[in-house]
């Protein structure tokens, strides 16, 4: 019975717990961000101030405007694509910080397939 009335007690302290989030703190900066790609360790840099972000990707750079939802919620729109697939907008939500950085998930707009990221901030 004490076994069962600790477990439950746990449980419902553990569900409780809310990750605190200070999207704030990363709305500026410069940040990192790496990914495998067919098997290959890729990083992207990249610098953003409150509308624009610049990234440089493997040798190429690409400016986006920034349009910031609320805190932790932005929209990214390339200013010059190339294609199709470039003009589309994506819709970026910060899920978690730390003093390092943070984790999001990021997907087309209207996209239901979201992925994950882990960016770090390098400035």
């Amino acid at each position: 019975m004490k076994k069962t009335a600790l477990l439950s007690f746990i449980i419902v302290f553990v569900s409780c717990y809310n990750q605190e989030r200070n999207c704030k703190d990363f709305r500026t900066g410069k940040f990192e961000f790496s990914q495998e790609i067919d098997g290959k360790h890729m990083t992207s840099v990249f610098e953003r101030t409150d509308s624009l972000q610049i990234e440089t990707f493997n040798g190429k750079t690409d400016t986006a405007s920034v349009r910031w939802t609320n805190d932790c919620e932005f929209v990214l729109q390339k200013l010059h694509p190339k294609n199709m697939q470039d003009k589309k907008a994506i819709s970026m939500k910060i899920l978690t910080t730390s003093n390092k950085g943070y984790t999001f998930e990021y997907s087309f707009v209207g996209d239901p397939k979201k992925q994950k990221g882990t960016v770090t901030k390098i400035d």
